[in-house]
């Protein structure tokens, strides 16, 4: 078969991953932000409880404390999830962690605790957090991360929006396997076509998880067909779950896209 332009420069500054390396990613269903619901929020202890008693997969997302460490959490700020005000990254982990998420008992996570309460019973998504668009580093939390996962043994990955953040681990945490997560909103024209592909020769990700709204995607197909495992989130319908089985490896799903 014949390579396009794009396709030879994605072979070259982009490699596709050993197929042995990344193929447990297609194996699984991952649970977005544990298996959350009524009375079990998001990314806490019980959401993650339900998703092993199911085996399914997690995905978690991971935001920088005020001391440095990494702390699974989805957002900048505190208030839509808990009963406090402000910023995460105005407390420290300890802090946080006497913190109870809204409409449970649970309170917030570090890092290294979920992974103590997975013990390489399921895969594992951990989705770093970051502000792209801005100057802010990101070696502080990615070092967090790396630290943290250094020892573990169960199946993980960590992904990110910011191609920045994979880039890190490319190079400072090679054997970790890393993904880019990718939303084509905003950005379906030329000069989000040519930023795509920037962030892809970047980044040098081993898989791609892809916005389910923008799926079929030729730029997602071309990258799985050369060997990247293409996730998708966020399935919640039977019908995204349709679409995920026909155009991706694996979905990453909630609610009632949940099999």
């Amino acid at each position: 078969m014949q390579l396009s332009p794009f396709g030879l420069f994605d072979r070259w500054l982009s490699p596709a991953p050993k197929p042995g390396r990344v193929a447990w990613l297609r194996e699984s269903e991952y649970a977005h932000r544990g298996l959350h619901g009524a009375g079990v929020p998001e990314n806490s202890p019980s959401a993650f409880a339900a998703a092993i008693a199911k085996g399914m997969g997690i995905e978690c997302d991971v935001q920088r404390s005020r001391d440095g460490q990494a702390v699974v959490f989805h957002d900048a700020e505190l208030g839509r999830l808990t009963a406090e005000s402000g910023k995460l990254s105005a407390l420290t982990a300890a802090e946080l962690g006497r913190i109870v998420l809204s409409g449970s008992e649970d309170t917030i996570l570090t890092l290294s605790q979920l992974l103590a309460q997975v013990g390489g019973k399921v895969p594992l998504l951990i989705e770093i957090k970051s502000p792209r668009h801005s100057n802010t580093r990101t070696s502080t939390l990615c070092l967090a991360v790396k630290r943290v996962l250094e020892g573990y043994v169960g199946q993980h990955a960590i992904m990110s929006f910011d191609p920045r953040v994979v880039r890190w681990f490319a190079v400072h945490s090679p054997l970790t396997s890393r993904g880019l997560v990718v939303t084509e909103e905003n950005g379906k024209t030329l000069p989000g076509m040519v930023r795509r592909r920037l962030s892809l020769w970047a980044a040098k990700p081993h898989f791609l998880a892809y916005d389910i709204r923008d799926l079929p995607s030729r730029f997602a197909a071309a990258q799985r067909r050369r060997g990247l495992p293409l996730l998708t989130w966020t399935v919640r319908s039977e019908e995204l779950r349709e679409r995920a089985a026909r155009y991706a490896d694996a979905p990453i799903t909630e609610g009632a896209g949940v099999a």
